[in-house]
């Protein structure tokens, strides 16, 4: 008997912050591929840099959210990813896009709602939910959550089941790379493979 198509299903997370070109170069190739037809089901994890820089001492970034690097940017993509998925994956490319390729000041409303709206989505209409603070709180629950149940430390990470993997793909979009690098994700007897120097 065959298997059903939730069984071929591959599952995993990758945590992303706008903020990050290495979260960028794979967030491309996972796009990519689940538009290609690549049989996933992928949760995209808000993952805040800024508070992974924090020190123990200091609030939570996301109890003094005004300023705080990456973290608008990352409430407008959490809003549309839960409020306008069919939209995600288009504005999800225009943020990493603004910060770069255009090299834009993600802190900045304007640049955000220019961005979404090159996606198709209404930039008041996803004001109004990060207003309700509702983003923030999935950004906070689903940070603490890559930390405290697979010591995330960075974006991005790869996780399936109870295995997590941080890479740093070189390149954008290749999802040859992302393939090669999914097949990896449960060999879990390998810790650490890196390459001293990268020749470009």
């Amino acid at each position: 008997m065959g298997l059903s198509e939730e069984e071929n299903q591959m599952k995993f997370g990758v945590t992303f912050d706008y903020l990050c070109p290495f979260a960028w170069n794979a967030h491309e190739a996972v796009l990519a591929g689940l538009a290609g037809g690549r049989p996933w089901k992928v949760d995209f994890l808000a993952f805040s840099l800024a508070q992974a820089h924090t020190s123990e001492d200091d609030p939570a970034v996301w109890y003094n959210p005004a300023g705080q690097s990456g973290l608008d940017a990352l409430q407008w993509g959490v809003a549309i990813r839960d409020h306008w998925p069919e939209l995600f994956g288009k504005a999800h490319s225009a943020l990493f896009a603004a910060r770069h390729q255009h090299g834009l000041d993600l802190k900045d409303t304007q640049v955000l709602a220019d961005a979404v709206s090159s996606a198709g989505c209404d930039p008041d209409e996803v004001a109004k939910v990060v207003s309700t603070g509702e983003p923030l709180c999935k950004i906070a629950g689903e940070h603490m959550m890559a930390v405290d149940q697979w010591m995330a430390f960075g974006v991005p990470t790869f996780i399936t089941g109870d295995q997590a993997v941080f890479i740093r793909f070189m390149e954008r979009g290749r999802l040859d790379d992302l393939d090669r690098a999914l097949q990896l994700l449960s060999w879990n007897r390998l810790n650490e493979y890196k390459h001293t120097t990268i020749p470009r």
